[in-house]
């Protein structure tokens, strides 16, 4: 859409001929009853009558340049831009925020099959993929927590995205460790400023806190008061597990889930605890969440400004650049060069 950031100034339009107007030329008293006698007048003329019209023709055609310039420099003031309008509607949706364990011990392969290995993290990727794509409309953001906890993706409508920057974190990349209550205090942070009634937490995590410095039960209680609700997902199974040693092998390793802790968190939020071996525990997550009241979120409207005054400005210094050569081109014509 092409409009002028300034139209009023096309008021300035007329301003050349208004002041043609007011100040029209006249000849001062000195000069009045000056004639010029000469008996040879008509003859002259026959000598010279090019040049005569040449010079008429010179002065009517600087003056249409003159005010095609000004039209332009005017066009340029009004600055004129290409705007792009974009508008982010209101909609119903909830501030979403999946917080997913990526310490070390999701390297574990216990959801391997008989057709591919697959690691607990490969397994979290691929189900919270599908969770995200069912989230239209929702506020998602993404927490991936270790030993340390960040906020990989601030709370957005795009899910897409914060499904691809899922897909490219790797187990250990946060640190070995496993820092549950430092995942829902940053939560916590994130979702605390947005309407009350849609704050939600999706914590997936395959192990025991060892991390923290905020205690996982403490972070739980401070996300109640926030009316935080915490939905936990168990990921995995207790006891041996095979491993990558390394070496391009398996070995046994033994890892147990505090599950007692995570379905105490989910408890004290009001949300629930799912041990999620397969993709079924997700369905009833789907159902859950379906159930809260959506919030409105405001309606945004962003504009794209592209200037193009530019254009009748560089056109107005061309003709005035092809003026003043005329001009000389003609003198030199005129006087035989």
């Amino acid at each position: 859409m092409y409009h002028f950031y300034w139209p009023w100034l096309a008021l300035l339009l007329p301003l050349p001929l208004l002041v043609r107007w007011i100040f029209p030329l006249r000849i001062t008293n000195r000069d009045e009853g000056i004639r010029l006698k000469f008996p040879s007048l008509k003859r002259l003329e026959g000598i010279f009558p090019t040049s005569i019209v040449r010079q008429s023709k010179t002065n009517f055609s600087i003056m249409i340049t003159l005010f095609v310039v000004w039209i332009l420099l005017i066009i340029a003031l009004m600055q004129p831009e290409k705007q792009d309008r974009f508008i982010q509607v209101k909609n119903k949706g909830y501030d979403l925020m999946l917080a997913v364990d990526i310490s070390g011990s999701m390297q574990a392969v216990d959801f391997s099959t008989t057709a591919k290995t697959l690691s607990r993290l490969d397994a979290t990727k691929e189900v919270v993929s599908k969770f995200l794509m069912e989230r239209q409309g929702d506020r998602v953001g993404l927490i991936v927590f270790g030993e340390h906890a960040y906020l990989h993706v601030p709370l957005t409508l795009d899910t897409l995205s914060v499904s691809k920057m899922l897909l490219q974190t790797v187990s250990g990349m946060a640190g070995n460790a496993t820092a549950i209550g430092d995942a829902i205090g940053l939560s916590i942070r994130t979702l605390r400023e947005r309407p009350e009634g849609s704050r939600v937490l999706v914590l997936l995590t395959d192990g025991e806190d060892n991390a923290s410095n905020i205690p996982p039960l403490e972070a739980a209680k401070l996300a109640k008061l926030y009316g935080i609700k915490i939905y936990v997902i168990g990921v995995g199974k207790n006891g041996n597990v095979p491993f990558p040693n390394g070496f391009g092998g398996y070995q046994m390793v033994k890892v147990s889930i505090d599950e007692k802790l995570l379905k105490e968190i989910a408890s004290i939020t009001g949300g629930q605890y799912f041990l999620a071996t397969n993709q079924k525990a997700l369905s009833s997550i789907y159902a859950e969440i379906n159930e809260l009241e959506k919030t409105e979120s405001n309606q945004d409207v962003y504009f794209v400004r592209e200037p193009l005054y530019y254009y009748p400005l560089g056109l107005a210094l061309a003709l005035l650049l092809l003026s003043a050569l005329y001009q000389i081109l003609d003198r030199r014509i005129a006087r035989g060069v």
